[in-house]
């Protein structure tokens, strides 16, 4: 027997719940027994036979068509983000491309980025891995590069970082609309060892994303705000746009912009203090690596015997 499609059939039953028949233009004669649709209803206006909306519904091993799921996303009132998750969820396992091993991001879009002066920027992978990124994202949120290969992921350090809760002034919006990105990406990805490996973890260590996960929420990256209250330079607020990677439709490019003039200048004071930081850091290695008076030595030349 095939195995049930649990995550399907809660995330059909909940958003079937939740749209009334007056929504979609139902008259309502008598007492119902359920709050929103019923099966029979979502499958005639789907133009499918109810029998068979039952077995989808129940995760029971019918294969709809991506017409069929666009009608009943509508009927349901899905957003694009459930869209996607529907049909991840509800079409075989492997229709989308790729495999585990992600490549790496294109020369160009890096020095794009790193080209970008008061702008933040950074790529994250399906995983929430960051990827690549320039010096005034690190400065605003953490120093990636500095961290091990294995632990440069943007969920697990919100989720589990102190000083990602302190520095998100909306942390716990911020924190579960990422877990709901995950959702989405884990649905296009059911048999990614990774992605499972990352929520397994996430789920022993915090509270808050057990039970953001439990309620499925799918969330697409497109764009927003979000409020900061950085240690070094304050507050501010910044607009952010998401961008798919050409060529690589599993990788996403965030670019961070000042809302307002004291932003603005919040951000150029940090990329200021991270210059400084990177200068004052550099030199300090030169002066470990650099026996002293070897510079003398380079610049005066040996001594010539008299």
């Amino acid at each position: 027997m095939a195995k049930k499609n649990q995550r399907l059939s809660e995330f059909l039953t909940a958003k079937r719940a939740a749209v009334t028949p007056q929504m979609v233009g139902i008259e309502v004669t008598g007492t119902r027994r359920v709050p929103g649709l019923r099966r029979e209803e979502v499958a005639f206006l789907a133009g499918v036979s109810a029998d068979w909306y039952v077995r989808l519904e129940q995760g029971r091993g019918v294969t709809p068509s991506e017409q069929v799921l666009d009608a009943i996303a509508r009927i349901l009132r899905l957003d694009d983000a459930e869209r996607d998750y529907l049909v991840n969820l509800a079409r075989p396992v492997g229709r989308r491309p790729g495999g585990d091993e992600l490549p790496s991001v294109r020369p160009g879009v890096v020095r794009m980025i790193r080209h970008l002066d008061n702008q933040p920027a950074f790529v994250l992978g399906p995983r929430m891995e960051v990827l690549v990124g320039n010096e005034l994202a690190w400065a605003l949120l953490a120093d990636f590069p500095a961290r091990p290969v294995n632990d440069r992921n943007l969920l697990r350090w919100i989720m589990t970082d102190p000083e990602a809760r302190e520095l998100y002034l909306d942390w716990a919006t911020i924190a579960n609309e990422l877990v709901g990105v995950l959702q989405l990406e884990s649905s296009a990805r059911p048999r990614d060892p990774q992605i499972a490996a990352l929520v397994g973890e996430l789920a022993t260590t915090s509270d808050e994303f057990r039970r953001w996960w439990a309620e499925p929420h799918p969330e697409g990256r497109t764009t927003g705000t979000k409020r900061f209250h950085h240690p070094v330079v304050g507050p501010l607020t910044i607009e952010w746009e998401a961008f798919t990677v050409p060529d690589d439709a599993a990788q996403t490019l965030f670019v961070y912009t000042a809302t307002d003039p004291r932003s603005d200048a919040a951000l150029r004071l940090l990329a200021s203090w991270r210059a400084s930081a990177r200068d004052g850091a550099e030199v300090a290695d030169e002066a470990v690596r650099t026996p002293v008076g070897a510079d003398t030595v380079e610049r005066t030349g040996p001594r010539t015997p008299r």
